[in-house]
């Protein structure tokens, strides 16, 4: 194929010059999937060899699609090229040269629950203030310390740090760094930061492994290079040094990660590095009509810390964008909502052509209720992964000690599950021992007699055998048949399949989803290697955009804008546009935090190709209260010339006896979860006197509990459940922390805001 025939010029020089450092600042919609593929689809052309070629990404979904891209027009040699995350291509090298510093190639990658629970073990042993010392803010502080290539060392000998820390009252936060980095190493584990700070590690303290990888990534690419880290920016850095074929492809114009510790700065000062750069502008938006181009860079031009491009747009002008005020959060779900019904309905459009946009998840609420309310199916990206769930990772917990027994955490999750008499306190006793005398808690679990008093000793063998066995059938047995003979032989299949509630049927079928994913695995054709422990180091590399399930066929999309980076929708609504909300309260303080709240609204309105509707609200619940608003600045921001403003009516449209309003009194809404009660009327008229309340808080009537009401057990629960709560009434999820027995939970209550329960004492119902 004539894979260059239908590039623009700028587009082909990019492609066509292959030599020395380069830069291609690609604007939104303006085919950077397509340069960056047939740019190296071109070197292998050319006659590079594809193991030569490196490429980055940040998720494994943009590099499957890219490789895929590239076969189309190389053939099989497109399998040879080292393509993937950082995190992924890392970590395949630290497997191979894992024993230089110190760790087994197969170790361990601890996600985010694994450190925090890590975490959260070292508070309890230094019997620290687990407020003060919270597991979220440690582990946040120890990643940002690691992606500045900050070892614990240096952390604790930096007199700033120091400073810092004493003057926050976390004078310890150096030493639990050092802990935690210390158990990581001796359970044979790495977080996530690890895989990239160990491989800085791996390149500055063996110069004949950096060599080795200089020689081999000749020529190096990296998407998305607004988004990299200080850590990313400088294994890029070492290994692009011998050649200097190094092609970084972004937009300054959609960095919105800084809260990662993504550095602009690494774009904006590409030039210092390579003074000779070549740099290639695409300027073209093939995505979105002129009027939305044109909205986007009447945006962007406030920001001062840019790359000067000029993107705009050949296709037609289309729809002025629409401005849509609301009187409350209520009732702009119901504009949204509404919307998207006629839109349908008048256009021919399918479901799928729609996403609607938040700055934060909370937002989601009125917009489900009220897309609820007119039965239009939707999907919210960012709940709970498949990969997340409570069954997933009891049994990967089996996997990974199968190939891992020195893996703490997996330990600590399954020594007792299913039940076998080792609780908490023999836990306590094991980790005791290990520390006591410096070895691992398997070393402990396999000869209990030696460091253990009591009775356990013959459990504690059961289960070392156990694992044992589980190793020895691995060896033997393909991908599918040691995850089935381990699901069997753990006992958790029995355990599950013996819960014949709606939950435990769910759990039940979530187990055998995965052993179906395990077996598709084992069959693959294009891999060498079919093992369980490749399928592990596969399923522990996935990111979060990697983790989301396929989507249903015809649904409404809900995100956050951060998880719509990447994404486009014919029609998309950006909602809450207030003052506060979107700029974020936090990001007032600063230019720079303002100019990255503003490249954030630059890619929720590019993310449009038709049709871009901007709604807010003129007052807000926030923690019960209902509180005035003020429009965002940013649509003050806009020229005029391409918005129409509309402002919404009380009983417009689809009726509104459809929905219960804002306006209605609270023993009207009380139930925002279950189906809606008819409001009261008077004879023959099925209209309702609505007034607005006099007062800004609204106290609910006592909740009634729904007859036989009966708890479900805290392990049931999930993120976005609805849930009946004895005292507060109807309630949803919206976020879960901790292990059991101690999971708290986040749950919004229509009336009453938030509120944090500790499950086992919560006494909550689900109710769908």
């Amino acid at each position: 194929m004539d894979y260059l025939a239908g590039l623009n010029s700028q587009q082909r020089a990019a492609v066509e010059n292959t030599q020395g450092p380069s830069m291609i600042v690609a604007g939104a919609g303006s085919g950077k999937t397509r340069v960056i593929t047939y740019r190296v689809a071109h070197l292998i052309r050319q006659g590079i060899d594809p193991f030569n070629i490196l490429v980055l990404t940040f998720t494994n979904k943009a590099a499957k699609e890219m490789r895929e891209r590239i076969m189309k027009v190389v053939g099989n040699e497109a399998k040879n090229i080292w393509m993937g995350t950082f995190h992924s291509v890392f970590a395949k090298i630290l497997r191979i040269e894992a024993e230089k510093i110190g760790y087994p190639s197969n170790f361990t990658i601890y996600d985010t629950d694994d450190s925090k629970s890590l975490i959260r073990s070292v508070l309890k042993e230094m019997q620290l203030d687990d407020k003060l010392y919270n597991a979220n803010f440690v582990y946040n502080r120890i990643s940002a310390a690691k992606n500045n290539l900050i070892s614990y060392t240096e952390y604790m000998e930096s007199p700033e740090i120091q400073a810092e820390d004493n003057s926050n009252k976390r004078p310890q936060l150096g030493v639990i760094y050092e802990a935690y980095a210390k158990r990581c190493y001796k359970a044979g584990a790495m977080d996530f930061d690890d895989l990239l700070f160990k491989t800085n590690v791996l390149l500055k303290t063996h110069p004949e492994v950096l060599y080795k990888y200089q020689q081999k990534f000749r020529y190096l690419m990296v998407d998305e290079y607004q988004d990299t880290n200080f850590s990313q920016y400088t294994i890029v850095k070492k290994l692009a040094a011998a050649y200097q074929n190094i092609c970084v492809v972004g937009d300054d114009a959609q960095s919105i990660y800084a809260f990662r510790g993504a550095n602009i700065q690494n774009i904006l000062n590409f030039e210092r590095d390579y003074p000779d750069l070549q740099v290639y502008k695409l300027e073209q938006n093939y995505r979105s009509t002129q009027n939305i181009v044109e909205v986007a860079n009447s945006i962007i031009a406030n920001n001062k810390n840019q790359l000067e491009k000029n993107v705009f747009s050949a296709n037609e002008p289309g729809d002025r964008i629409k401005v849509q005020r609301a009187f409350t959060d209520n009732e702009e779900g119901k504009l949204v909502a509404e919307a998207i019904v006629q839109e349908r309905s008048l256009k021919g459009l399918h479901y799928q052509d729609f996403a609607i946009l938040y700055r934060t998840n909370a937002q989601s609420r009125a917009m489900e209720e009220s897309l609820r309310k007119l039965n239009v199916p939707y999907k919210i990206y960012g709940g709970l992964s498949f990969y997340q769930r409570k069954e997933i990772k009891d049994l990967i917990a089996y996997f990974r000690l199968t190939f891992n027994p020195a893996d703490e955490e997996a330990i600590k999750r399954v020594i007792n599950y299913p039940r076998r008499g080792l609780g908490d306190t023999t836990v306590e006793k094991i980790i005791v021992a290990a520390d006591k005398h410096d070895i691992t808690m398997w070393q402990v679990i396999c000869n209990p007699q030696m460091y253990i008093e009591g009775r356990i000793a013959s459990q504690l063998n059961d289960f070392a055998l156990l694992i044992q066995s589980f190793a020895a059938e691995s060896k033997k047995l393909d991908a599918y048949e040691t995850a089935l003979y381990i699901a069997q032989h753990s006992g958790i299949l029995k355990e599950l399949h013996t819960d014949d509630s709606i939950e435990g049927r769910s759990r039940y079928e979530n187990i055998q989803e995965l052993l179906n994913g395990i077996k598709e695995f084992a069959e693959r054709e294009d891999i060498e290697d079919r093992s369980l422990a490749v399928f592990m180091q596969d399923i522990a590399l996935l990111t979060n955009d990697d983790r989301e399930g396929d989507q249903e066929k015809d649904t409404v999309s809900l995100m956050t804008i951060h998880s719509a980076k990447g994404l486009e929708f014919k029609n998309v609504f950006v909602v809450g546009l207030e003052e506060n909300l979107f700029p974020s309260q936090m990001s007032l303080n600063s230019r720079t935090d303002l100019e990255e709240e503003r490249r954030l609204f630059y890619v929720a309105i590019t993310r449009a190709e038709k049709k871009l509707t901007l709604t807010y609200a003129t007052s807000r619940y926030r923690w019960g209260t209902l509180t005035s608003c003020e429009p965002s600045r940013f649509i003050n921001e806009i020229n005029a010339r391409y918005l129409e403003i509309e402002t919404a009516k009380p009983a417009q449209s689809l009726g509104a006896d459809t929905f219960e309003g804002e306006r209605k009194s609270w023993s009207q809404q009380r139930d925002t979860f279950s189906k809606p009660k008819p409001a009261s009327s008077s004879p023959g008229t099925g209209n309702t006197t609505v007034q607005r309340p006099k007062t800004t808080t609204l106290l609910p009537k006592a909740h009634v509990p729904t007859p036989g009401f009966s708890p479900d057990a805290a392990g049931a629960f999930q993120n976005g459940m609805e849930v009946e709560h004895e005292k507060f009434g109807f309630g949803k999820i919206i976020s879960l922390e901790g292990t059991l027995p101690d999971i708290k939970a986040t749950v919004f209550f229509p009336g009453m805001g938030n509120k944090q329960l500790l499950l086992k004492f919560a006494k909550l119902r689900i109710v769908k």
